[in-house]
């Protein structure tokens, strides 16, 4: 968060000291501000060479040591400065930041709430213990760290399109659209709100909104990332409008615009994908305890095609707890890669039971904290569809749900999505068709691997017969019956806004476009899938 230059806590830092020290201090804080560590930190080390002790300059080291991905040097040396300055909100507060960085989240939130508690008006140490919550996925500690920040400083930008992502990821949309306006009546051309309203399905774009951003879009001075998310919000904008033809026209572009930014190799995609098929191609012999994994869930699909509402079904039995998004399978195959110095599919083709235990036990671990006291652990993190193998074998008693719809929703609710950061292939609709291909055969060699630990779960069928679909998924995951698993389907004050009714909307949409999805419907005819 932008620091409050003219809160107390950030006023006078040189307060007592030599004049020396002071200039060089003063050095060191403009080239921060010039995004120039290397600056800062020749200014502080001439600091520190006049006075060792001076916690301030051991602040500033520690945070240009964060900046530049040291995060263990920077908790050593913020730690100094806190045992110079225990009653330092700023040092407490860069010193969890820092240990948030460097893997300690725990201790970083116990430091912030400590920063929070001695200085409750200053808000950086709010928005920073609300980022924190949003990336453990505590939404609901978020919200209220956030209202907190935005208390201390209402017109703070970040603090306000945080809180509405966090509000939104609790499905409390009215509230998170609100403050997405909020946000565009202090900044109009901020493109990350309209992006974020965007994604709201309560939202609702008007013909003013709609010619806003088309103004935005022609401006000389949007980036190219700023350009993209226009693009999207403007798609939304026409939809509501009921302009189909010009919605797809500036989806096209706009993807256009967003494939260009990018390095996506389809055929490395689709290379990665055969190598994990050819080293699970028949059973192999996973870790030495069958039942090591007994309890944990493991939630795959591709991006758009229901995983989030088939966790929100499991999620609401009484034995489940939940983690999204956690990439822990991906780290521990990544960390042995690194390990062993070996490509992966050539040391997975090699690796032994006992190697298989050790990895399976290296993830039960990391994810035990999550877990708690709850008989089963969901893992969603959609794109292991491609790990399912090395899930099998490190954790034998896991089980996996491959939550799938119709291609057709599941391929355009992609490439309609603005992912930024994730999911490269969604820019291109041949990529997106690709990708599908690559994922339903995958998953279809897994079914016939692993008989009795994958299920494919239909979101059709699931709207269709909720009952039965419900006791299905249950019994495979090992799970009595709960009633309120299908209350989720119900409707009512927990559905409004949810994932389920965003799908609903989804296929009413592809109706909608009618011919605009002529080609998309071609590509998948090619690739043998249905609609």
């Amino acid at each position: 968060m932008g620091e409050l230059q003219d809160h107390p806590l950030l006023t006078d830092r040189a307060a007592g000291l030599p004049a020396a020290a002071t200039v060089l201090l003063g050095q060191a804080e403009a080239a921060l501000q010039a995004q120039d560590p290397q600056a800062a930190e020749v200014a502080l080390d001439g600091v520190l060479a006049i006075l060792p002790d001076c916690a301030e300059a051991l602040r500033m080291q520690g945070v240009v040591r964060h900046l530049r991905g040291d995060y263990v040097a920077a908790v050593a040396v913020l730690q100094r400065a806190r045992a110079l300055q225990p009653d330092d909100p700023l040092v407490r507060m860069n010193l969890a930041t820092a240990l948030f960085a460097a893997g300690e989240p725990a201790a970083a939130i116990a430091g912030l709430q400590r920063c929070c508690a001695m200085a409750p008006g200053f808000a950086p140490a709010w928005f920073n213990l609300g980022k924190m919550y949003m990336l453990q996925q505590r939404p609901a500690g978020a919200v209220t760290a956030l209202h907190r920040a935005l208390d201390a400083e209402p017109g703070h930008v970040p603090s306000r399109m945080l809180l509405a992502q966090a509000q939104a990821s609790l499905g409390a949309l009215e509230p998170a659209g609100e403050n997405y306006r909020a946000v565009l009546r202090l900044q109009p051309d901020q493109a990350d709100a309209w992006v974020g309203l965007a994604d709201l399905e309560t939202a609702r774009f008007s013909a003013a909104d709609a010619a806003q951003l088309e103004q935005l879009l022609g401006s000389p001075l949007a980036s190219p990332r700023a350009r993209v998310c226009l693009g999207f919000a403007l798609t939304r904008a026409l939809e509501d409008q009921g302009d189909y033809a010009g919605a797809f026209r500036t989806l096209r572009k706009a993807n256009a615009q967003m494939y260009r930014q990018l390095a996506w190799n389809p055929a490395r995609a689709t290379a990665q994908m055969q190598a994990m098929r050819r080293v699970f191609d028949a059973p192999r012999a996973g870790a030495a305890d069958a039942r090591l994994g007994e309890g944990m869930i493991f939630v795959v699909g591709m991006p758009q095609a229901g995983s989030r509402l088939t966790v929100q079904v499991l999620a609401a039995h009484p034995a489940v707890a939940v983690v999204d998004e956690t990439q822990v399978v991906e780290q521990v195959l990544k960390a042995e890669t690194q390990r062993l110095r070996q490509p992966r599919a050539q040391w997975m083709a090699h690796a032994t039971p006992a190697d298989w235990q050790r990895l399976g036990q290296e993830y039960l671990a990391r994810t035990a904290s999550w877990r708690g006291d709850r008989a089963c652990l969901v893992d969603r993190t959609p794109d292991n569809w491609r790990l399912v193998g090395a899930i099998r074998a490190m954790l034998p008693g896991a089980r996996v749900v491959d939550s799938r719809r119709r291609a057709l929703e599941t391929c355009f609710s992609c490439y309609r999505q603005l992912f930024l950061d994730r999911h490269e292939f969604s820019y291109d609709l041949d990529h997106v068709v690709g990708c599908w291909s690559d994922y339903d055969a995958l998953c279809l060699h897994w079914r016939q691997l692993f008989p009795g630990g994958f299920l494919e779960h239909h979101y059709e069928a699931w709207r269709a017969e909720p009952v039965l679909q419900v006791r299905r998924l249950l019994a495979f995951c090992a799970l009595p019956f709960a009633p309120a698993c299908v209350d989720v389907h119900d409707g009512g004050e927990r559905i409004v806004g949810s994932v389920a009714e965003l799908m609903r909307r989804d296929s009413e949409r592809c109706a909608a476009y009618g011919k605009e999805l002529k080609r998309l419907r071609a590509l998948l005819r090619m690739r043998g899938a249905g609609e």
